[in-house]
């Protein structure tokens, strides 16, 4: 199978009835392509991701690594990695992070969910699509938590009984207001970048301190 789709920016095509072999195919068909595949129970989307959703992932990713930095907590960042559940679920996440498990995966060059635990930490920039898809999808992998980032708040998602709450706080980086990094991500299209992951992490020390 030759793939010649091409996907505009900021444009998201829906296809149903689509198998596990298809979707496999497509990854590799189109693996040089910027494109993002998110598979469900037959049901795929094909996303071309935008400069601001680039950006967005780009920040907040920097974000939960100084967070890391400054609360002295192990992380393992895998990106955009794909991960799958066979037959079921598929996708590549903007971000994702082990923190309990990175003992198990670390330095593997394959992942298999099948055997290997799920990336703990999952961050979605949600400003040129929906990521409601999605989360059934992590559900599926049992990714713990997902932050999802809309453009205008930041939004913590935990798992239980294979769906996912909202909640206050997060598992990982307890007793801060993470939904308050939001805050900083209003910031990324005006302010320098690096000045941007200063003033972050003067905000994370003063957190530290209270």
């Amino acid at each position: 199978m030759t793939a010649t789709l091409l996907t505009p920016p900021n444009e998201m095509i829906h296809l149903s009835g689509i198998s596990w072999q298809t979707y496999e195919t497509l990854l590799t068909e189109l693996s040089d392509r910027r494109l993002r595949l998110t598979y469900n129970r037959g049901n795929l989307e094909i996303m071309s991701p935008s400069p601001e959703h680039e950006l967005g992932k780009e920040v907040l990713g920097r974000f939960v690594e100084t967070l890391a930095e400054e609360l002295a907590v192990n992380i393992y960042p895998l990106g955009s990695t794909t991960l799958k559940r066979p037959e079921i679920s598929g996708a590549e996440p903007d971000k994702c992070f082990y923190i309990r498990n990175i003992a198990v995966v670390r330095g593997k060059k394959r992942l298999d969910l099948v055997q290997d635990p799920a990336p703990d930490l999952v961050v979605e920039i949600d400003v040129t699509s929906g990521s409601q898809n999605r989360l059934q999808v992590y559900a599926d992998l049992g990714i713990a938590e997902v932050w999802i980032y809309n453009g205008e708040s930041l939004v913590i998602k935990q798992l239980q009984n294979n769906a996912y709450i909202t909640c206050k706080n997060s598992q990982f980086f307890v007793n801060l207001p993470i939904p308050e990094i939001a805050n900083f991500l209003q910031k990324a299209e005006t302010m320098d970048y690096l000045e941007l992951v200063k003033l972050f992490r003067e905000w994370v020390r003063n957190q530290i301190g209270k």
